[in-house]
């Protein structure tokens, strides 16, 4: 089983210095240094580029630069996706459709060993992360290998997210936590122009 199979299927694996993973993860730094390297207003060969980058895209997403991702090919973005993000994506990172995502925010599927032996021969462990429609991630939100978001969800500034995040709630804090639900009621929190 090759290094990169290890990581899909959840096994310990060689991060640092297989050759074949060193190499698709310098592919996708030149196509993100060629994307951050853009200007704004050049958004054809901003999709061009994004759909050399992202394993799946469903409509024309909004990503702004900087953009990093190490692989880019287990990327899965739904409709109308909006960011500004580093996403660490040795395992799947899938994100439904209506997710906006704030500035400086990481999607890590990595975790090192925790034995200092097997990390220090560059072992390192992927676990897919899973977001789901609708949802909102404020700004500077670390989400950590293994999670799921639920839909309709909100993520609160500067949140880490270690653990599952139902759907239809307001979730923050260090570790993330619950904090309500979202109800009815919202749809009348900020002033509507009805012209």
């Amino acid at each position: 089983m090759t290094e990169w199979e290890k990581a899909q299927k959840g096994y310990l694996y060689d991060a640092n210095y297989d050759k074949e993973i060193v190499e698709a993860r310098t592919r996708c730094a030149d196509l993100c240094y060629e994307f951050n390297n853009l200007r704004p207003s050049d958004t054809e060969k901003q999709q061009e580029l994004l759909k050399k980058i992202l394993g799946k895209m469903e409509g024309m997403p909004v990503v702004t630069a900087p953009f990093y991702c190490d692989y880019g090919i287990n990327i899965s973005v739904g409709r109308n996706f909006y960011h500004n993000v580093t996403i660490l994506d040795c395992a799947k990172v899938t994100f439904g459709d209506n997710v906006f995502i704030a500035p400086n925010c990481v999607f890590s599927t990595a975790g090192h060993a925790i034995d200092s032996e097997q990390r220090s021969r560059g072992l390192e462990i992927a676990l897919p992360i899973t977001v789901g429609d609708d949802v909102w991630i404020g700004a500077n939100v670390s989400v950590l290998p293994g999670v799921t978001i639920g839909s309709n969800t909100i993520i609160g500034a500067g949140s880490v997210v270690n653990k599952d995040i139902p759907e239809g709630v307001i979730a923050v804090g260090n570790p993330c936590k619950v904090m309500r639900k979202i109800t009815e009621e919202e749809k009348k929190k900020y002033p509507v122009f009805e012209g």
